[in-house]
């Protein structure tokens, strides 16, 4: 089934129905996908978003706006009551997104996303959030999701040794990283307000003291997208108008924080991480392929 939305959904109220409290049940996800037919980009959105993650301004969409536009979708989906994942005990664990042709500015789009693959771990539960962009026909950019559930139990899984692979098992990027960092990022203890306001998450552990302590974290911690979007930012002009490109989260950063960046071509694509300030530990690590 597919439900039609007339715009995106509001991310606060996507968010804070998706963290009530729910009776435990097996994990499972709602069936349908949700599609909002038309939806034209915001310019001045888009100009805040390029601002605070290091993009050029220009006429063709980053990728990960491109994913900014799904997330309600994400949302919207996570708060269906066919859904039964505890939105407030959801990880992003990894990202894999394809551009297939840059994305103008003035293009009608349309965004649809699903919710699927749901696999037992031996931490909880993974589930893909899929998220597609189309212009007219066409289908200019798609990306997957990749969520660990942590408790979240699957039915029939306990016991099974397939079941209990590790996370790196289920990983878009392979377990290499370029050398030590070839840059140093500082991010300012405001950054997750400032990325939540052009991205619209709501989540208060990017931006609350109080919020990040009581999931374990000492400090907020800037979101795994900025991180992401800062990469391709760094790279975007070394990079032609298709590519796909893979993260994995690896550990949280801590705001405010120091961190290196390093990147290295290779035939058909790129490495990159981003890393702790001497480049010995990686909180991100990225394949970009042609």
């Amino acid at each position: 089934m597919t439900e039609v939305l007339p715009d995106l959904p509001d991310l606060r109220a996507a968010f804070w129905r998706g963290v009530m409290p729910r009776r435990p049940r097996p994990a499972a996800v709602t069936t349908k996908e949700v599609v909002v037919p038309g939806h034209t980009p915001d310019p001045e959105a888009l100009a805040r978003y390029a601002r605070v993650c290091g993009f050029t301004l220009r006429d063709a969409l980053p990728p990960t706006w491109l994913h900014v536009l799904t997330f309600p979708l994400h949302l919207h989906l996570l708060a269906d009551p066919g859904t039964t994942l505890p939105l407030a005990g959801l990880v992003h664990v990894r990202n894999r997104m394809r551009l297939h042709r840059p994305t103008l500015l003035t293009e009608q789009l349309e965004i649809g996303s699903g919710i699927g693959n749901l696999r037992p771990h031996r931490r909880g539960a993974l589930v893909d959030l899929t998220g597609r962009v189309h212009v007219g026909a066409e289908l200019v950019w798609e990306g997957v999701t990749t969520y660990l559930a942590r408790g979240a139990q699957v039915a029939g899984a306990a016991g099974s040794a397939h079941h209990s692979r590790d996370a790196r098992q289920d990983s878009f990027v392979p377990a290499t990283e370029p050398g030590g960092a070839g840059a140093i990022w500082r991010l300012p203890a405001d950054l997750g307000r400032q990325y939540s306001e052009v991205s619209g998450d709501p989540n208060p552990i990017h931006t609350s003291r109080l919020a990040a302590k009581a999931v374990g974290f000492a400090r907020p911690i800037i979101h795994g997208m900025w991180t992401h979007a800062r990469v391709l930012a760094a790279l975007e002009n070394r990079l032609p108008d298709s590519y796909e490109v893979a993260v994995e989260f690896t550990k949280p950063i801590l705001l405010p924080g120091t961190v290196g960046f390093a990147a290295a071509p290779r035939p058909g694509g790129w490495d990159a991480a981003v890393t702790t300030r001497d480049g010995s530990k990686p909180y991100l690590l990225a394949r970009i392929d042609y």
